[in-house]
């Protein structure tokens, strides 16, 4: 795949206050990861200026797509909603995640309920986790090609989840793991990338998310200052985000 690489972000979700008048949107956020993340490559042909043509669409609200001949790539954002419910808007989304996996040229990247939205349209079982939430900057074990597409060994990442997706599809390359979570990361060349944490986000997204669900009694004081403790910790989303565009990239 060559630049400029023609990406559709689907939000399925809106942020907080405090992100959305900051960003715009979730694809404002993750608009400015990928561009930093071109920086970061330091490929002489690559960067911001020249690497991507977005375009956003609300699949929630609105419920518009894409026309698949006019992009490269679709990104499916996290999302508050369950990615194992029957609402006609995620039933939609699921059609249009299955088109894209029988066809072959346009790829797609998929995080939280993304992950997990790909991993149900690929037949495998998606719901909540027995182990409850796993939520802040926190570890994930890395398998062999995960090492290879993120460029490193390790990995720190925010997370945002208690549903997870509970078996590997057929094909698939393991990215990582993580105690809670047996599935942080699918992978099958050509076709799509996931992961369960969230590169996009930063100490100041989270935060505010933190605050809201301590609010609301969704965490309890307990777990809001033990993920308010790693907030700040320093965590790899622009790693993941190369890996993202190596994976776009790649012959």
């Amino acid at each position: 795949m060559k630049v400029p690489l023609r990406i559709a972000i689907l939000e399925c979700d809106t942020p907080l206050d405090g992100t959305r008048a900051k960003y715009g949107g979730y694809g404002g956020v993750f608009k400015a990861l990928l561009s930093r993340a071109a920086d970061a490559l330091e490929d002489p042909d690559i960067s911001s200026k020249n690497a991507f043509e977005f375009s956003i669409y609300d699949v929630v609200n609105k419920q518009e797509y894409p026309d698949l001949e006019n992009i490269d790539a679709v990104l499916l954002t996290g999302s508050k909603h369950n990615s194992f419910d029957d609402h006609p808007w995620i039933l939609k989304l699921m059609d249009f995640v299955k088109m894209v996996l029988q066809q072959d040229r346009v790829r797609m990247i998929g995080v939280c309920f993304g992950h997990q939205i790909i991993g149900r349209a690929s037949g495998v079982k998606v719901g909540r986790s027995d182990d409850g939430w796993e939520i802040s900057v926190l570890p994930v074990q890395l398998t062999e090609k995960g090492k290879e597409l993120f460029g490193q060994d390790t990995l720190n990442i925010h997370q945002m989840h208690r549903d997870i997706v509970f078996e590997y599809p057929k094909e698939v390359e393991k990215l990582g793991a993580s105690p809670r979570c047996l599935v942080q990361g699918m992978y099958v060349k050509g076709k799509f990338i996931t992961i369960q944490g969230h590169p996009e986000f930063n100490d100041e997204i989270v935060s505010e998310i933190l605050r809201n669900r301590n609010a609301q009694g969704i965490f309890d004081d307990v777990q809001y200052k033990e993920a308010m403790d790693r907030v700040k910790n320093p965590h790899d989303g622009i790693a993941v985000a190369k890996g993202f565009l190596r994976f776009l990239l790649e012959d």
